[in-house]
C-alpha cells in the first residue's frame, strides 16, 4: 500500500513552518504553532480526521497571528495535495454534522482538484471576537480558505447554530476533520481516480 505521507518546509519573513501529515495516520499529533488556540484546533483536526500531524512553527506573533496561522493553513493544504498523489481509490466525498454543546457545525468536503470555499453561518462580530486573547475568529476562515486552495479541495462548512466563539471554532474545526477522514479514506470498491474525466 502507497505510503500517502508528505512533509512541508516553508520559509518566509513572516514565518517559519515545518509541517509533516500522515493521512493513514491514527490521529497522534504534535503541534507547537506559537499560537496555543490554534494547537488546540489543529489537535482536533487531526484526532478527529484520523491523519498523524506534525507542526513546528515560528512567526511574527508579536506583530498579530494572522501571518503564522495562514501560512500553516497553507502548508497544511501543500502537503495534503502532495500526500494524496493521483487520489486514486480514494471515497473522494465526505460530510460531517458535528456539535460541540450548544454549537453545531455542518462540514463537506470533495476531493475535487478544484479550490473552492463555502463559509458561512458564524454569528455577526464573530469575526471580530478574540478567542483565547490572541486568535481571531477572522481566522477560522482564512485557516480553510488556506487549506482549500493550496490542497485542491471544495470545502463547505456552514454554522447552523452556536454562541460561544470557542465552540463555533472547535466545531468548524472537527466537523472539516470528519468530513475530510471520509473523503480521503481509501475505498476498497473504488478502481482508479474517482471521476468520470479521469484526474482530480
Amino acid at each position: 500500500m502507497t505510503s500517502r505521507v508528505a512533509t512541508i518546509r516553508r520559509e518566509t519573513s513572516e514565518s517559519s513552518i515545518e509541517l509533516t501529515i500522515d493521512l493513514d495516520g491514527t490521529g497522534s499529533s504534535s503541534i507547537d504553532s506559537s499560537v496555543p488556540f490554534y494547537d488546540h484546533l489543529l489537535t482536533a483536526f487531526a484526532k478527529h480526521s484520523l491523519v498523524d500531524l506534525t507542526v513546528k512553527a515560528t512567526g511574527d506573533t508579536h506583530i498579530d497571528v494572522h501571518h503564522t496561522v495562514e501560512d500553516i493553513g497553507i502548508a497544511l493544504g501543500l502537503a495534503i495535495r502532495q500526500a494524496l498523489g493521483d487520489k486514486a481509490g480514494i471515497s473522494r466525498f465526505g460530510d460531517a454534522l458535528v456539535p460541540l454543546d450548544e454549537a453545531l457545525v455542518q462540514a463537506v468536503v470533495d476531493v475535487s482538484g478544484r479550490p473552492y470555499l463555502v463559509h458561512s453561518g458564524e454569528p455577526a462580530g464573530y469575526e471580530l471576537h478574540l478567542i483565547g486573547g490572541h486568535f481571531t475568529g477572522s481566522m477560522v476562515r482564512h485557516v480553510f480558505e488556506a487549506i482549500s486552495f493550496n490542497g485542491g479541495l471544495t470545502v463547505h462548512v456552514t454554522v447552523l447554530a452556536g454562541r460561544d466563539p470557542h465552540h463555533i471554532a472547535e466545531a468548524e474545526f472537527k466537523a472539516f476533520a470528519r468530513a475530510f477522514r471520509f473523503a480521503v479514506a481509501r475505498d476498497d470498491k473504488v478502481s482508479g481516480i474517482p471521476s468520470t474525466k479521469g484526474a482530480l
